[in-house]
């Protein structure tokens, strides 16, 4: 009998006797730390052939300096482009040869990275994994060619109205707060961003402390710890700096509104709102189960119903909450025609002062818990979504339990908690108002 027979065979006589939950918990993930500082959280699925391993560093953009804004999300994008071991074409080769994926992404907080392979290839992906991460090269000729590519990005991201209306947002809510600062920077802070500074920017802040690496697929999770160890225990990095403490927002006065002229567009864009809870605060899931009604639920919730199908001036219209590690935009974000600004920012007004100063329903509530409640077993269906949630659970410092409380905890919520949330975040009378597009009147 050839191998993989013999291996398709060993998974369908074990996933016949290892069904896992269909919602992760403290009995079936298991959370090693390494001595080095790696935590590795791994849970079995032998449903299925493949694995997938995401993780996370904690080298992201808040360590950026002004004038080399970017520079964190540069070093991410050139892990990939050469390595001690393996040149640029030698890292994708040995992906593509067994159909795996695997890549880095900078944020500001962390820099994350995540790929897929059949389970057999667990080991090639953490090979990639430590090989790029320990020992990038920064190939001369690679980081020339990014750079050029990051440029483009950024001039393509000037023109768009939609991008520029965040980028607007976000340095009005932000004022002198990191948050403020695009993650892949500008222009002339990229363009000066040299070879050099990229291997100081990897030798200063990639290190093991605070990694964590998740597993999820047909691999026994004393396996994957071992593997872990094997690949990355002995990494050490003394000089990695400690994650630096996020300051206070300072809050807006004032209702203040700002417009980014971008000439031949056909599209205006616009973004209201201030910053909402972070994730880990007691507000963020009444935030979330409010924010459903006020822009999502439906057809874009109580924003979509009356910009949208109502008025009929937006082409989308919607509201978010974006918390993370820090207090990210509580926000609603529309596209309209350039003539329709003024009517559809006053509506979107309308629609906040209501949902700051009149209960939801009962049953808007309902509804809204019923989709959270319904979306988490869907998002768990596949490896990706598993390790993305338990992911989570490390990132906010939950415990292992807590998606199977999840249930009990959303219909906790009440009208009142809704209430009392969006009051404490949505203060109409100093929301931040962005719009980018053509030059249009009384803007």
């Amino acid at each position: 009998m050839k191998n993989s027979q013999k291996r398709f065979l060993n998974f369908i006589n074990h996933s016949a006797t290892n069904i896992p939950s269909s919602i992760p918990g403290a009995d079936d993930i298991t959370r090693v730390e390494l001595d080095n500082g790696i935590t590795v959280l791994a849970r079995s699925n032998f449903n299925s052939l493949s694995v997938t391993l995401s993780g996370y560093l904690t080298a992201g953009g808040l360590f950026d300096p002004d004038d080399k804004l970017g520079l964190a999300d540069f070093t991410a994008s050139a892990l990939m482009r050469g390595s001690s071991q393996r040149d640029f074409q030698g890292i994708y080769n040995a992906l593509e040869s067994v159909g795996a994926s695997f890549g880095f992404s900078g944020a500001t907080h962390t820099t994350g990275f995540g790929g897929r392979a059949l389970a057999e290839d667990l080991d090639l992906l953490l090979d990639i994994l430590s090989e790029t991460v320990v020992r990038p090269t920064f190939p001369s000729e690679q980081v020339q060619r990014l750079k050029a590519q990051l440029l483009t990005g950024l001039a393509i991201r000037a023109q768009d109205t939609r991008e520029m209306a965040s980028l607007t947002f976000d340095q009005m809510i932000y004022k002198n707060h990191p948050y403020s600062r695009p993650e892949d920077g500008y222009p002339e802070t990229v363009e000066i961003i040299s070879r050099e500074d990229l291997k100081s920017f990897h030798e200063t802040h990639y290190g093991p402390r605070g990694m964590v690496i998740a597993v999820v697929g047909a691999v026994e999770p004393q396996i994957v710890v071992e593997s872990i160890q094997r690949k990355l225990g002995d990494w050490k990095n003394p000089s990695q700096k400690q994650i630096p403490d996020l300051p206070a927002v300072t809050p807006l006065e004032q209702q203040t509104k700002e417009m980014v002229e971008i000439p031949g567009m056909i599209q205006s864009d616009i973004v209201i709102g201030l910053p909402g809870p972070p994730h880990a605060a007691p507000e963020f899931l009444p935030a979330v189960l409010g924010n459903n009604i006020l822009g999502q639920f439906g057809m874009m919730g109580r924003i979509g119903h009356a910009v949208r199908e109502q008025a009929g001036l937006a082409y989308y219209a919607y509201s978010d909450v974006s918390g993370g590690l820090g207090p990210g935009p509580w926000s609603v974000l529309a596209g309209v025609n350039p003539v329709g600004v003024n009517q559809a920012v006053a509506l979107i007004l309308n629609e906040i002062q209501r949902f700051v100063s009149e209960p939801v329903t009962q049953e808007e509530l309902e509804n809204s818990q019923s989709s959270y409640i319904g979306r988490l077993p869907l998002a768990l269906e596949s490896n990706a979504g598993v390790a993305a949630a338990i992911l989570n659970l490390e990132r906010y410092q939950r415990d292992l339990d807590y998606y199977r409380r999840y249930k009990q905890t959303v219909k906790a919520v009440t009208v009142e908690k809704v209430l009392a949330t969006a009051q404490k975040y949505l203060h109409s009378e100093r929301l931040a108002i962005a719009i980018a597009g053509p030059k249009i009147s009384d803007s």
